[in-house]
């Protein structure tokens, strides 16, 4: 009998294993994966997307992938996009760095086989210059764990992914150039439509979301007609391409591309494209080489993006948007040797905004140097990030035909682990740029920095859940949370997230009217 146990026990041992490595096979429509298991989490890393976009691609629209033979392992990270590092705050697990990027990565659950899981695809941040899918913070576990379809994807990056050039239009059947990065998430969109049914996922349920120049991203493809019908929803944490200095003419974007070549000596695209990408990359570094734009190229983007939105020619879908409390520091309107006092805050707004200073500061008001560091902070983090926010959040309200919900974050991040018996500020801090990412998409846990707190998680498990529900259901509400409200809806309140996460009367609006106001100077 405990022969027969021992056996029994085996067998179900066995049939467990196999059934695991089955539901670690998919098939897509290019070849099949082999993933592998993180707890109880399948993960498929490294899936191609699209060629390479290598030699006579560089600079061309991404084409759809090539099929392989056999059993294709998706057991590590592909290569990160070409790109130097600029923020210390940026930890990469990629396989190295190579034009040839275009991958993404899929977190699943375990038993998601045959299932129509929702989905969302994020796009990571890094001001469309840096950044990579494989960086722990947006890793897609505990999203898996609530029953969603997790996705990270690689995108063309600077002068990879956004150089223009009167010699790319003309060789383009659309009379365009520029824009190869927000075309490579298209692309991965693309991708998703026809492939996400193997790993369990449900194409009309994707959702698409991301932070800062994710989120820039997320609101270029709602403008987008290459990626309408691609998505059900749409989440954006800090940043939109809606104001007017987002973007560029391609005249200017042309005519920026015709001044990098020459600065690296190449006389013709043919000679542009057999430069290494090392080369390339190096020149980045120099001035003439730093400044490669999103533009309003004719066919990725018709009109400007603000205009698609003022016209409802955005993709009509549920929109969650917001930004942090405390985005930039004064010290980025007040330079940090010039002493906070009043008449130096007044001569600051007169260099940014000369005849327009005074209505400027009629809604930034101050009348002591506390006041000013707060005021001036305010007004930096509009102008860096908050009132392109703002504006893709009221335009859509307005135009988009479907819920918008905003929120606002505003807890600060705890003290490092190495400065725990440091005293803390005497000030609140507020939520500095990107804060948030760890909270959002719950992963405290994979940054080892800080000395997170209950609080910290309470947040996060809020946070989480919101952004969870809202991919399930394009609705962020749910049992046990504060009661969100749309932003469509009389005297707007948006979500105030914290400690004591409540909903606040949005009191800002006249400040973002009159920055609209002076938007085209």
């Amino acid at each position: 009998m405990k022969m027969l146990s021992c056996v029994l026990l085996i067998c179900v041992s066995f049939m467990a294993s196999a059934q695991n490595s089955n539901d670690l096979i998919v098939k897509t429509a290019n070849g099949t994966l082999e993933g592998t298991m993180e707890g109880d989490i399948r993960t498929f890393k490294g899936i191609p997307f699209a060629q390479p976009p290598v030699g006579d691609l560089r600079w061309k629209e991404p084409q759809p992938v090539q099929n392989w033979q056999g059993v294709r392992k998706a057991d590590h990270f592909g290569p990160r996009a070409m790109q130097r590092l600029l923020y210390a705050d940026m930890i990469f697990h990629s396989d190295g760095m190579s034009e040839d990027c275009l991958y993404l990565n899929v977190w699943a659950p375990a038993k998601s086989a045959g299932e129509h899981l929702p989905v969302l695809v994020y796009f990571y941040g890094g001001g469309l210059i840096t950044g990579d899918g494989s960086e722990f913070r947006y890793a897609g576990e505990a999203f898996a764990k609530k029953g969603i379809i997790a996705i990270t994807v690689n995108y063309r990056l600077g002068l990879f992914g956004f150089m223009a050039h009167p010699g790319l239009t003309a060789e383009s059947k659309h009379h365009s150039s520029g824009n190869y990065g927000l075309m490579d998430q298209t692309e991965a969109l693309r991708w998703v439509q026809k492939n996400i049914a193997g790993f369990g996922g449900d194409p009309k349920k994707v959702t698409i979301g991301g932070e800062s120049a994710g989120s820039f991203s997320v609101s270029a493809q709602m403008a987008s007609p290459l990626a309408k019908g691609l998505f059900a929803g749409a989440i954006g944490e800090s940043g939109s391409l809606l104001a007017s200095k987002s973007t560029v003419a391609l005249k200017d974007g042309e005519d920026y591309g015709t001044k990098f070549m020459a600065s690296v000596g190449a006389s013709s695209l043919e000679d542009l494209r057999k430069l290494p990408a090392d080369k390339l990359l190096e020149a980045t570094a120099k001035p003439e080489g730093s400044h490669f734009s999103v533009m309003v190229d004719g066919y990725f983007f018709p009109e400007a993006p603000a205009k698609i939105f003022g016209e409802g020619k955005q993709a009509s879908v549920p929109l969650l948007v917001g930004w942090n409390s405390a985005e930039a520091d004064y010290t980025a309107l007040l330079p940090r040797r010039t002493e906070v006092t009043v008449d130096n805050y007044k001569k600051a707004l007169q260099t940014a905004y000369g005849d327009h200073a005074d209505e400027v500061f009629k809604v930034y008001p101050a009348t002591t140097p506390d006041e000013v560091r707060a005021v001036a902070t305010d007004l930096a983090s509009d102008r860096m990030i908050a009132y392109g926010t703002w504006l893709w959040a009221s335009l859509h309200a307005a135009t988009g035909h479907k819920p918008v919900y905003h929120y606002i974050f505003d807890h600060p991040r705890p003290p490092a682990v190495t400065d725990v018996n440091k005293p803390l500020p005497t000030t609140k801090q507020g939520a500095r740029h990107s804060w948030e990412i760890e909270y959002a998409l719950g992963n405290l846990a994979t940054n080892k920095v800080y000395a997170w707190t209950a609080d910290d998680y309470k947040i996060s498990d809020i946070m989480n859940t919101y952004f969870a529900n809202f991919i399930k259901t394009g609705n962020p509400n749910g049992n046990g949370l504060p009661k969100w409200d749309e932003l469509q809806k009389p005297n707007p309140t948006t979500m105030w997230i914290d400690v004591n996460t409540r909903p606040e009367p949005f009191k800002d609006t006249q400040r973002y009217q009159v920055l609209k106001s002076l938007d085209n100077l």
